[in-house]
């Protein structure tokens, strides 16, 4: 039987998990500095919630033997409170756990302030961000969730541009790395399909963003993109612009959470026409990882659907643990998740990319989806392909 608990080290949330009932040889902690407070705690959740359901299929399954034993995960989970400073913070604690196995984190400004600390204690991490930077050569042992906008942006900037008549578009975005990379690669990728962008930023943590939407519609845009903009503001600003006599496509290529900000914004009839980036397509095969997620941890999955990419990430996390038979040698994990293929149960098959915009193949990219709201009404996700550099 399976027990999770809740415990507080020091003001910070950890979360763990214990198998109670067998006999484990061996522990694997699983690190996570995961955003849990503020206005993107949503995604900060889908990881921690993922990362407990993996943690718990793994030990009652026995996915993870060790020299012929059982090992049992432990998920430990601090709040990085989404910045640099947090995310460092949360690295140093973990660290001083003896975690060589970290998953996430989710942001750009956390990941910058976790690698450095990574590296100096030498684990191996599976981190999220949109970051032009996310990882690198110069960290090899740091894998990527999966693709930024740099991978698919293009092709939901493409069914926008078959569904709606715009040539411009205004681009709305925090004003740190958080926004600015990814707005920017956003800005990028419009302008290649002859789309003139030009871009807004706003201090993180405004709540009034009244002079913006006045810029904005100063600026008369056809559409305008969220970006990476946390799901609470998101919501205020389609309110906002709505709410001024905006009518054009509103774009979210920046990651999921399209429920909160409908929520945030008033409904879905709201958002009106609306098309973004979610990170799979779902088919009978994810349903009934809902379902398994349901009968191992007696209640529905976290609402974001990043979920599913963190599942995908400490899965494969697992199995590199298991190809490498240690729980504490970060330089054998990595060596042995570098030759691993890109795949999972439920989610699918994809590849390993990376080279052409990072300068490293460690980079996962697998099936998904764009959403699509057009008047108000929810509309089939598209399947999208996995992207391949090959």
């Amino acid at each position: 039987m399976a027990l999770g608990f809740g415990r507080l080290l020091g003001g910070t949330l950890l979360a763990s998990l214990a198998l109670g009932g067998t006999a484990f040889g061996c522990e694997l902690k699983i690190g996570s500095p995961a955003v849990l407070s503020g206005p993107a705690a949503q995604w900060g959740l889908a990881l921690r919630g993922a990362l407990e359901f993996v943690a718990k299929e793994t030990m009652q399954e026995e996915r993870l033997v060790i020299d012929g034993t059982p090992c049992t995960v432990t998920p430990v989970v601090i709040d990085s409170k989404y910045t640099a400073e947090g995310a460092a913070s949360a690295m140093n604690a973990l660290a001083a756990e003896g975690v060589k196995v970290v998953v996430g984190a989710v942001g750009s400004p956390e990941v910058t302030g976790m690698k450095p600390v990574a590296t100096r204690n030498r684990m191996v991490a599976m981190v999220n961000s949109f970051a032009k930077d996310a990882i690198g050569p110069q960290w090899p042992n740091v894998f990527h969730i999966g693709p930024g906008p740099s991978g698919w942006a293009g092709p939901i900037i493409d069914k926008g541009l078959e569904l709606y008549d715009f040539d411009t578009v205004a681009i709305v975005a925090p004003n740190d790395q958080g926004g600015t990379d990814i707005a920017s690669v956003n800005a990028q990728v419009f302008k290649e399909k002859g789309v003139t962008a030009v871009e807004e930023y706003y201090q993180r943590g405004t709540t009034n963003f009244a002079p913006i939407i006045t810029r904005l519609m100063g600026a008369n845009p056809g559409a305008v993109d969220l970006a990476s903009s946390p799901a609470g503001d998101a919501g205020i600003i389609v309110k906002q612009l709505r709410q001024a006599g905006f009518t054009g496509p509103i774009f979210r290529l920046g990651g999921p959470g399209t429920e909160e900000i409908g929520r945030v914004a008033g409904g879905y009839g709201v958002l009106q026409d609306f098309i973004w980036f979610e990170p799979v397509a779902m088919d009978e095969n994810l349903r009934a990882l809902e379902e398994k997620h349901v009968e191992l941890m007696g209640s529905p999955r976290p609402e974001n659907g990043d979920y599913f990419r963190w599942v995908y990430a400490a899965r494969m996390m697992i199995k590199a643990v298991q190809a490498a038979q240690t729980v504490d040698d970060a330089e054998k994990i990595a060596e042995a998740m570098r030759s691993l293929p890109v795949d999972d149960e439920n989610i699918g098959a994809g590849h390993w990319i990376g080279q052409s915009f990072f300068g490293i193949n460690q980079e996962m990219s697998y099936p998904f989806a764009i959403g699509l709201i057009q008047g108000g009404e929810q509309k089939d996700f598209i399947r999208a392909e996995a992207v391949s550099e090959g």
